[in-house]
């Protein structure tokens, strides 16, 4: 499961991100009888590093600020709870600065069978736990409204508290009640509290709730704010009565305090109780299906295609101060000073790291053993294309699902044993247009999961992230953010020995470039370093062809089940001169690429601003790999790769540079040390 914290983090970066990664842990936890948690990611979102206060509208928190403290909270909740943060992202765009993003995710196994869960007429409802307080109390609605200049003073106390000691202590008694078989179902008490966990529970056989029983942090709360509070690290459980006692039992032996609040009675109604008054009383069937629902209507017109410059204004660019120009920008620089604050060695299962290679190198997908002793890995991935949003939502959705299921084919999964997970954040909804792009969406979504034969096992949405202030001149004013859809792919591999990385390993190894590039450049990173991002005239959105990328992971998957990879790196942000330099810096060898040899699809769109040498350097079709190896497997990784469009470009080098030929024979050299002293120059401007 990924759920995201957005609202809160805007106004408490810290306490945001910490029980949004506390609540999906949760999630995971209440899954079925109850899941183990054995991973998470999280994924930022955030308005540009170096914003000047004129950039920010008032009431807004700097996005440096803000991201250290998104950070510091997944760092303190994961780490304290024992469970690794081995995957995620971090993107920058001005239209995050009112509406920051912030995913949290967790991943969870369960013993077969433990799936579903059953609830009986007389089973007991259960709260175990911390104490029900006010803290959080309409967090799910603020969560859902927009955010303005007033939210900090407004809505403050609609950020939950979290405690993850506590939320540990309560991950173990679960467990340990699992294993015994002690409750017939199990739920989270997140958004809206006890009021959604037992609604949700009781919907077919409705319940009884003494809300006077609930354990409270302290006295003076009323009916409706023990009901609908968000105070965390609780769960809500049905217990047979015949295991109550023993359940009590392991509660008091972990230290958990647990309570029978109520019971599920059979009767279709949800009965509240207060001090021996009826508190509140509905059917269960007009509470989950009696509501009017909304209609909405949608439209969407793309963009009106440009006209495409003329050849006069093509222009050439030099490579070797480019390239490190690229490697610098936030989108692209390296994470470490996150990655190094995460556990991502707590229980000792984590296979392939965030970072790898003697040079410390970026992973495309990260693995964890999903049980110690076996050599079976999970492997996770995620996928973003924010800077299409605007543009086509369409292809910003279908190119983040591929970049997803691309990061973990890099690592050694079976393509054909994918899940995906959707986490749809969207600005503005009112007008048809707003909508229409949350359908175009959800559509790409639909097509990928049919194109791949890849299920959407989980998801969430997160609408409305807008932000309105006043400005000095006395005018209304309202930023949303890029429609963003975040995709997450789980993998499978059944050998963790047999995972592939992405650093360089051995001098003499060849460099094939496998998969069909093109010319368009819309939202690419060279876009935004070369022209701030406002397009290229003539430039056409990257449309992903299914198809022919599912051809291609199935042959990048038989040639690296056939030990053929050496090291293999998908290419999405940046394209290949991004993936050759986090290559080399990775394994702290040398590559020579030759831009000549790159397998092109030219339409003239982007021609009339690059040359061919700079698209094919910088283009970031998706579906494409940089696979190394051995000369020894040339022969054979070619028959596999027959049908699919793949050359070989170049090679591992034993030197200290990247070494790129143009299709005019000039060469450029580029120092790893520059390429690594450039990528790492935005973990340098933090602190841990």
């Amino acid at each position: 499961k990924v759920e995201t914290h957005n609202h809160p983090s805007a106004i408490e970066p810290y306490g945001g991100a910490a029980t949004g990664l506390g609540g999906v842990i949760r999630d995971v936890l209440g899954t079925g009888l109850a899941a183990k948690p054995v991973a998470n990611l999280d994924v930022f979102c955030v308005g540009e590093v170096d914003a000047t206060a004129d950039d920010l509208p008032p009431g807004v928190i700097h996005p440096r600020r803000l991201l250290d403290g998104v950070v510091a909270g997944v760092r303190d909740y994961g780490n304290r709870m024992g469970i690794p943060t081995i995957a995620g992202a971090v993107a920058f765009d001005p239209g995050y600065v009112g509406n920051p993003l912030v995913f949290c995710g967790c991943v969870g196994i369960m013993p077969r069978g433990s799936q579903t869960a059953k609830i009986s007429a007389g089973d007991l409802v259960v709260v175990a736990g911390g104490r029900t307080g006010r803290d959080g109390i309409h967090g799910a609605t603020f969560s859902s409204i927009e955010l303005s200049s007033e939210s900090e003073s407004e809505s403050g106390g609609a950020v939950q508290i979290g405690h993850a000691i506590h939320e540990k202590v309560l991950l173990e008694f679960v467990l340990a009640a699992a294993r015994e078989g002690l409750f017939s179902a199990i739920t989270d008490c997140g958004a809206g509290g006890l009021s959604s966990a037992v609604g949700e529970m009781a919907s077919e056989l409705g319940a009884e709730v003494d809300l006077a029983t609930v354990p409270l942090k302290y006295d003076g709360l009323s009916a409706t704010e023990v009901w609908i509070s968000e105070a965390q690290e609780r769960m809500v459980l049905a217990v047979p009565p015949a295991a109550w006692e023993r359940l009590r039992a392991i509660a008091g032996d972990e230290g958990v305090e647990a309570t029978a609040i109520g019971r599920f009675t059979g009767d279709g109604r949800l009965q509240l109780k207060w001090g021996g008054e009826t508190a509140g009383e509905l059917d269960c069937h007009f509470l989950h299906d009696g509501r009017p629902k909304l209609s909405r209507s949608s439209r969407w017109r793309p963009a009106a295609a440009t006209t495409a410059s003329s050849p006069a204004t093509r222009r050439a660019i030099d490579l070797a101060t480019t390239l490190p120009a690229l490697m610098a920008l936030p989108d692209i620089a390296s994470k470490e000073w996150i990655i190094r604050q995460y556990d991502h060695e707590v229980q000792g299962a984590s296979a392939v790291k965030p970072i790898l290679g003697p040079g410390e190198g970026p992973a495309d997908g990260s693995i964890v053993r999903g049980v110690l002793g076996r050599p079976r890995g999970i492997v996770l991935g995620v996928g973003l294309r924010h800077r299409l949003g605007r543009v086509d939502p369409y292809q910003m959705a279908a190119g983040g699902i591929v970049e997803a299921m691309a990061n973990v084919i890099a690592a050694g999964a079976d393509p054909d044993r994918i899940a995906l997970l959707d986490n749809f954040c969207w600005g503005e909804c009112r007008s048809d247009e707003g909508m229409g792009g949350l359908v175009e969406a959800c559509l790409a979504c639909r097509d990928m999961a049919l194109a791949f034969d890849a299920p959407f096992v989980s998801g969430k949405d997160s609408l409305n992230n807008v932000f309105t202030w006043t400005d000095a001149a006395g005018r209304q004013r309202e930023l949303s953010i890029p429609p963003t859809l975040l995709a997450t792919a789980m993998g499978q591999i059944d050998d963790v020995r047999r995972s592939v990385t992405s650093d360089f390993k051995r001098a003499g190894n060849g460099l094939y470039l496998v998969g069909l590039s093109r010319d368009a450049l819309a939202g690419s990173q060279i876009e935004r370093l070369l022209v701030g991002g406002r397009g290229f005239d003539g430039g056409r959105v990257p449309e992903v062809d299914a198809a022919a990328c599912r051809g291609v992971f199935r042959a990048v998957a038989r040639a690296q089940a056939e030990g053929l990879v050496a090291a293999c790196h998908d290419l999405s942000d940046g394209g290949l001169l991004a993936a050759v330099a986090e290559m080399a810096i990775g394994g702290m060898l040398g590559g020579a690429i030759d831009l000549a040899r790159v397998p092109l699809e030219m339409t003239g769109d982007a021609a009339g601003v690059l040359d061919r040498d700079a698209i094919a350097a910088f283009t970031e079709t998706s579906g494409r790999f940089l696979c190394e190896v051995p000369q020894a497997s040339w022969n054979a990784f070619e028959r596999i790769m027959a049908g699919v469009p793949h050359a070989r470009i170049g090679g591992v080098e034993a030197g200290d540079a990247v070494s790129i030929t143009t299709s005019a024979g000039d060469t450029a050299r580029i120092p790893i040390a520059t390429l690594a002293d450039a990528w790492r120059s935005l973990s340098r401007s933090f602190s841990i």
